[in-house]
């Protein structure tokens, strides 16, 4: 199967609707390319799974500004203006999850985990709405798996059948994220053929990827 695809042929996977998760922190191993193309195609009423919304004129940023995104789950809002403007207007729901917890969520949906369980957030608002488990004496949050429709994700190096490096901090969320969707699409930094890419230097395997972009040079 050939997964190397056109940034313009991927209009067809996007809906209004959608459930997104978005690699990268504070755009640092973020698919901008992939994001730019959502701006323009102005799909509406996402849902993005993340661990931020950027700034307003970076990656998920420009799909807040751009009034693309109904609900966010984030660890965190603050470096993103336009996020807390649109939260307190109405126009954003958002959905605080502590960023441990947040990875948490997703590595169990990738797992076929049914939750996590953790003491984080007791005794504040996140806990609010969740069910509850006593084990051993000790109680526990029991928070419930993060999938997508779609996992965005962004490669320092990847291969022809999508085996996937990460140089550094870019790796952040990436993994677990091409773990808990449908449909995985990595924006590649540098593509390589298969026998250029070490076995040893692999952290998502090629068989998680659907669909593989060029960065543009």
């Amino acid at each position: 199967m050939n997964k190397l695809i056109k940034l313009t042929d991927l209009n067809r996977i996007f809906k209004d609707g959608m459930t997104i998760m978005v690699g990268g922190f504070l755009d640092c191993g973020t698919p901008e390319n992939i994001i730019d193309m959502l701006v323009d195609l102005n799909i509406k009423n996402l849902t993005i799974i993340s661990n931020d919304t950027a700034f307003p004129d970076k990656g998920i940023g420009k799909l807040i500004v751009n009034g693309q995104v109904s609900k966010v789950i984030a660890s965190h809002i603050g470096t993103n203006p336009e996020t807390g403007k649109k939260m307190s207007s109405g126009e954003l729901k958002v959905e605080l999850s502590p960023q441990g917890t947040l990875i948490e969520r997703i590595r169990a949906a990738g797992s076929g985990l049914g939750g996590v369980l953790t003491p984080t957030g007791l005794g504040t608002i996140v806990e609010e709405g969740k069910k509850k488990v006593t084990i051993d004496g000790k109680e526990y949050l029991l928070e419930l798996p993060l999938s997508a429709d779609v996992s965005l994700i962004k490669g320092s190096i990847v291969d022809e059948f999508g085996n996937t490096f990460y140089r550094a901090a870019t790796k952040n969320f990436n993994p677990y994220m091409a773990m808990a969707a449908k449909t995985v699409i990595v924006e590649a930094e540098n593509l390589v053929k298969c026998e250029d890419l070490k076995r040893d230097a692999i952290m998502t395997p090629g068989v998680l990827v659907d669909y593989i972009v060029k960065e543009a040079a």
